[in-house]
């Protein structure tokens, strides 16, 4: 018979899980900008061109993102106030301001890329033309936003990640995968001759400005009393496990990606280009009703993304007016509906979706390098954090991954126009 101590150790123990269980959920959010239809066309075209051999990229753009989001998540919890609030307070009112007007931008640009993912989805699936899958994906998504509490948005869209997950195992259930060699490639870092732009685009556009808001706001949905430095001492630990989780789960997606395109199209000398060639490929190739499942996961990540995307506008808009992101309040109303309706309009602009991509990259690339400075100045700053700001050896290592994804950025941005 157990004592009584040993009762009460392993209590606590199932107590602590499922608290941890219960705090699972901003991080699942901020991957869902990891699974976007942008990574899904760069990492297509990296199984299909290279095989197994570029899965190292997914494990070193995971690093980068933990460390980024952990710390801007940390910067939520230390004070209370998001990205956009901190800058609002700390910053002279005209260059808070520029900054998140930048910002706004390339949230819509990020928006553009989702919702045309998503549109692209419902032309695989239904035949319907691009413009107005992009009117549908887009008046979906502000009914969810507008009809649902956060915790339901949350939970919906923990979903949907959930089944994007579960459509590639799926996938990956009907291939042959040499999965020594993969593990291989996980951790072993190859630059096989014109591999360099897609390493790029997976590299430099895996951090995200519009999700480094989205995490330091919604990260608060978990209460803590912040003048208890031990409540925040826990709330940080929790943070990180779900950050961890969050990104590995968006590691494993990733990866699928490319073995899939590794074991079907690389295999058979078929180079992928398009998301729509792609699913059009898989038919022939694995049967119909894995074309079927592909263009259902498109439209998921599509209509997630699309989400955190308004999400955020909603976040820095508010945060421009000093105020926190609150659906009912109209400032965060504004920002949602206004990045999404200039995204959607800026689709019905367009003649080719390929070349909306690119500008839409042109200005991500431009304000990352500002959105990565602002979350450093905030979180390396005793003004800021107090007690809990960066420590040298934190601060040293955000100014190297920032300046890591800028340059891959910034290279990218030179590629694709050279």
């Amino acid at each position: 018979m157990r004592s009584l101590k040993e009762i009460f150790r392993h209590h606590s123990r199932i107590k602590g899980a499922l608290d941890i269980a219960r705090y699972i959920g901003p991080g699942l959010l901020v991957t869902v900008g990891f699974i976007d239809p942008g990574n899904w066309a760069a990492n297509l075209a990296g199984g299909s061109d290279h095989g197994y051999a570029l899965l190292w990229m997914v494990t070193l753009s995971t690093i980068m993102l933990i460390i980024l989001q952990h710390n801007v998540a940390h910067l939520g919890i230390a004070t209370g106030e998001c990205l956009a609030e901190g800058a609002r307070r700390h910053l002279p009112i005209w260059a808070s301001q520029s900054i998140l007007a930048t910002a706004l931008l390339a949230s819509v640009s990020t928006a553009l890329a989702e919702i045309l993912g998503g549109a692209i989805a419902l032309n695989l699936l239904f035949h319907l033309p691009l413009r107005l899958g992009a009117v549908l994906v887009t008046g979906f998504v502000l009914w969810m936003l507008f009809s649902n509490s956060y915790r339901k948005l949350e939970s919906g869209i923990i979903g949907f990640v959930s089944i994007i997950g579960i459509a590639f195992i799926y996938e990956l259930s009907l291939v042959h995968v040499d999965w020594p060699e993969a593990v291989r490639s996980w951790v072993t870092v190859t630059v096989p001759g014109g591999s360099l732009p897609i390493i790029m685009a997976v590299l430099g556009a895996v951090v995200m400005p519009h999700n480094l808001f989205l995490h330091s706001e919604i990260i608060q949905s978990r209460q803590w009393n912040k003048e208890n430095p031990a409540v925040i001492a826990k709330q940080l630990k929790f943070e990180f496990v779900d950050t961890l989780f969050s990104m590995i789960v968006g590691w494993g997606i990733n990866s699928a990606m490319i073995i899939l395109a590794a074991a079907t199209f690389f295999s058979s000398h078929t180079p992928v280009t398009e998301l729509t060639q792609a699913s059009q490929l898989l038919a022939p190739l694995l049967g119909k009703s894995a074309a079927v499942v592909f263009g259902v996961a498109l439209l998921l990540a599509g209509v997630a993304s699309t989400m955190t995307a308004g999400m955020a506008g909603g976040t820095i808009v508010a945060g421009m007016a000093g105020e926190p992101y609150n659906l009912k309040d109209p400032h965060t109303r504004l920002g949602v509906i206004a990045i999404l309706a200039a995204a959607t309009a800026v689709i019905f602009m367009i003649t080719d979706p390929f070349k909306g991509l690119v500008y839409s990259q042109m200005l991500l690339s431009v304000q990352l390098p500002i959105t990565i400075g602002l979350q450093v100045y905030l979180t390396s700053s005793g003004k800021v954090m107090g007690t809990w700001k960066n420590k040298p050896l934190t601060t040293g290592i955000l100014i190297t991954v920032g300046g890591l994804v800028t340059f891959l950025n910034i290279m990218l941005l030179i590629s694709l126009f050279s």
